[in-house]
């Protein structure tokens, strides 16, 4: 485990991140911080199909002059004031204002997506004893995690032509390189697992020590859940 070192603090203040294969279990590797800023963000798209399916948004002009009461200058426009015809459209438009097309049916709301989760922490890093242990090689480690494993040197087109002349297997050229690790994270007793490193940030104006290795460092990171995640799923994380 890399990890600056923080004796006395209670271990449920230290995040763990750690590298898992696709069902979540570890694989070896782990990274552990207090974390500064920590939050969990779960967006749920609820939509209104109806909302759109009435006259009034086929007309959307005519029914905004008519709610509004302004289409009595069209009719005061058009006929004589004062006159049957005048008093009986002007009647007519004065019944619809304050009325509305929103209705119990159109304004029904249903759950049409749902996006995997995002956790945005700040994990920090300080020398106690070592700047290079305790803060280079963790940010180091993370970084790695963050980033593809490999990315091929040559486009499709070379490896497909290696792959044909037996220098290489057609898989390989088909898909050259290697996504990034996936990952967990342990932190109060609860299990978010598996997760991918969607956004990191190294702070490369943090102090330094003589030698150049940095005493401390705030990462912000972005991790999301693999997919969507469930009530059962939330429960087997903890919750």
């Amino acid at each position: 485990m890399s990890s600056s070192v923080w004796e006395g603090l209670n271990q449920n203040l230290l995040a763990t991140i750690f590298v898992c294969d696709k069902e979540g279990a570890p694989k070896g590797g782990s990274v552990s911080a207090p974390l500064l800023e920590s939050n969990l963000d779960i967006a749920l798209n609820w939509a209104s199909p109806f909302e759109d399916t009435g006259i009034q948004s086929k007309m959307p002009s005519l029914f905004s002059l008519l709610q509004s009461g302004e289409l009595q200058g069209v009719v005061d426009a058009t006929t004589t004031k004062g006159s049957a015809t005048n008093q009986k459209a002007s009647d007519a438009v004065a019944s619809f204002v304050g009325k509305t097309g929103i209705t119990k049916l159109n304004s029904i709301q249903t759950f049409a997506s749902m996006p995997p989760f995002k956790i945005q922490i700040t994990m920090f890093f300080r020398a106690w004893r070592d700047a290079a242990s305790e803060v280079e090689e963790p940010v180091a480690q993370l970084l790695a995690w963050a980033l593809p494993e490999k990315l091929a040197q040559d486009g499709a087109l070379v490896a497909t032509l290696k792959a044909i002349q037996g220098d290489g297997a057609l898989m390989d050229a088909l898909l050259p390189s290697k996504a990034p690790q996936m990952v967990g994270l342990y932190y109060k007793n609860r299990l978010y697992a598996p997760l991918v490193i969607e956004n990191i940030g190294i702070p490369i104006g943090s102090p330094i020590t003589k030698n150049g290795n940095y005493i401390e460092m705030s990462i912000p990171l972005t991790v999301c859940t693999l997919n969507a995640w469930d009530k059962d799923d939330m429960k087997s994380a903890g919750f």
